[in-house]
């Protein structure tokens, strides 16, 4: 597009040599702005389907793509506008000037972007993607925000941000490399730093704020009141029990609180909520006065007692041997559970200390007073067992009264080794009363006192001594063999008495399980032991084999004259 205004000046004036010099000299003028690779300021003069018609001032036009320019632009762009354009080649292969838009764009954004980072000015960025690392921000041109710059605290859910737009900082910068580094979390410290001198400077101690739970730990929270967390102790939270801060509070819930301490060297703030209120301590010692009756609700169980709330923040201990009847004997047991809603006498109640003893046993009155009428001495009773310990059972016959069913009571004869095999928790059983102890709030109980003892009665009679019976051998020691004859009775083969082949032992001789027949030698009714031979046995089947033998035998005549008879008439005597 060559202009052709020094043609028709040679052709109207071709005698004018030194009009045409001077015009030439003064148009050459004017081009020496013109560098190649620098953006100047040219007019549109047509709008034509390829794009725009833009003059620069140089000899020829230059034509910039449609597609350098948005719809928008488009639209408004006419004859006449200014636009900044980029000179790339002052004249091309067709002797034509190429210019760019889309680079003056550029190149002007690269310019605003270098003086916003050197004046420390914030720019305001989309965020377009996420990539390893961080994420693409378009500020005017694509920059990168890296992860840990994003968010303060930094973000678990990067991709929450893809779209927004948020102010940001510059904070490095390479125009040769076309590098930019923005930073989100640098304006938002700044922000929290003001707020945090601001807030600083303004709070007291004793004072009321609002803020905001940021975190919950096990012993706190941290609530943040402008700029500036505090710490909102479990132990302030509430005049009574706190299990865990979870259980008052949530993330982001709105809080009043006061002011505990400020220290202005470290800047640690101590917050409260119970001291909004009065401390219910103050008056415990009238409210609550020793020999009170009161109604509470269980709160905690430890190995020791419960812990009973009788009103808003104030708790007593409920001791164990105090809990209730008859539970001293048996700590394990749990008379109450956490929820239940009891009622106590106040014991004692220890102001200073943040103390009261309360126990359950005087509100329920005394039910050892008249524990022989009720339970005498050889009367059965029917309880459930509610606890199972190697030397015995504990149970409970009524009235929160605990009676101990002891080893050597469940049997006449048989030896449990384990309890638990035989008997369960909540097992209901019957039992006799056997003795009473209440000053001490005891009951001994019996099992097998419900039924005759067998060594008193059949036993003596059916292993009478001498009798033959078979038994099964339960254990082979060294001084002899245990053999079962029914279940829970024993007697005992000693070495002695086992028939042995001298050099044998008894293991040689006998097996476990085996049934054997033996001979009981000895009965102890009050000692319930029973001795038994089996040489004895031995012998008694000896003298019964000759016996019959014998039995089997034709007599023989052992008078005199039968011996004599046959030397009658023989000798010198015959004559007699």
């Amino acid at each position: 597009m060559t202009k052709g205004s020094f043609q028709d000046v040679r052709e109207c004036n071709p005698a004018g040599q030194e009009t045409r010099l001077a015009d030439e000299a003064l148009y050459a003028e004017t081009l020496k702005g013109l560098t190649e690779g620098s953006v100047v300021e040219g007019i549109v003069l047509a709008i034509r389907k390829e794009g725009a018609v833009v003059d620069v001032g140089y000899k020829s036009e230059g034509l910039i793509p449609r597609a350098e320019f948005t719809p928008q632009e488009m639209e408004t762009l006419e004859p006449g506008q200014k636009i900044s354009v980029y000179l790339e080649e002052l004249e091309d292969d067709d002797r034509n000037i190429s210019l760019s838009k889309e680079k003056a764009d550029r190149m002007r954004i690269w310019s605003d972007i270098e003086l916003t980072y050197k004046s420390d000015s914030i720019v305001e960025g989309t965020i377009l993607s996420r990539i390893r690392g961080g994420m693409i921000v378009d500020i005017g041109v694509k920059a990168f925000l890296p992860g840990s710059q994003m968010d303060f605290p930094p973000t678990r859910d990067p991709d929450y941000f893809i779209g927004k737009s948020y102010p940001m900082k510059i904070i490095k910068m390479d125009r040769r490399r076309g590098n930019i580094v923005v930073s989100r979390r640098v304006l938002m410290e700044e922000s929290r730093d003001k707020k945090r001198k601001a807030t600083l400077s303004g709070i007291t101690e004793g004072q009321r704020v609002n803020g905001v739970v940021k975190n919950i730990t096990g012993y706190g929270v941290f609530v943040d009141l402008g700029g500036i967390d505090g710490l909102l102790h479990i132990t302030d939270m509430s005049w009574g029990r706190v299990g865990h801060p979870s259980e008052m509070f949530t993330v982001d819930d709105r809080v009043e609180v006061i002011v505990l301490k400020h220290e202005r060297e470290t800047g640690r703030v101590s917050l409260g909520i119970k001291q909004k209120t009065p401390d219910p301590w103050v008056d415990v010692e009238t409210q609550y006065a020793a020999g009170t009756k009161v109604q509470g609700k269980v709160v905690n169980m430890v190995s020791y007692g419960a812990f009973v709330e009788l009103g808003e923040g104030v708790e007593g201990l409920v001791h164990v041997s105090e809990m209730s009847k008859g539970r001293s004997e048996d700590p394990s047991l749990k008379a109450v559970a956490v929820g239940d809603m009891v009622d106590v006498v106040v014991l004692n109640v220890d102001r200073k200390r943040r103390k009261i003893s309360l126990g359950m046993k005087p509100a329920e009155g005394n039910p050892w007073g008249d524990i022989e009428k009720r339970y005498p001495i050889g009367s059965t009773v029917s309880g459930k067992v509610r606890s199972i310990t190697d030397f015995g059972l504990f149970v409970n016959i009524g009235d929160g009264i605990d009676g101990l069913v002891h080893v050597s009571d469940i049997s006449w004869t048989r030896h449990v080794k384990n309890l638990s095999d035989v008997f369960k928790r909540g097992q209901t059983v019957e039992a006799v009363v056997l003795k009473i102890d209440a000053e001490r709030e005891r009951v001994s109980l019996g099992l097998k006192q419900l039924a005759p003892d067998p060594w008193s009665t059949y036993i003596p009679t059916k292993y009478a001594p001498g009798s033959l019976v078979e038994g099964k051998v339960a254990q082979i020691t060294d001084f002899g063999v245990f053999v079962e004859l029914e279940e829970g009775v024993e007697g005992l083969v000693h070495v002695s008495e086992s028939g042995l082949a001298p050099g044998l032992s008894l293991k040689d001789r006998f097996r476990i399980g085996h049934v054997i027949e033996v001979k009981v030698l000895r009965l102890d009714a009050s000692e319930r032991k029973i001795a038994l031979s089996v040489r004895e046995v031995s012998q008694d089947a000896d003298k019964t084999a000759i016996a019959d033998y014998q039995s089997t035998q034709e007599v023989p005549d052992r008078s005199l004259g039968t011996l004599t008879g046959g030397m009658a008439g023989s000798g010198p005597d015959s004559a007699l």
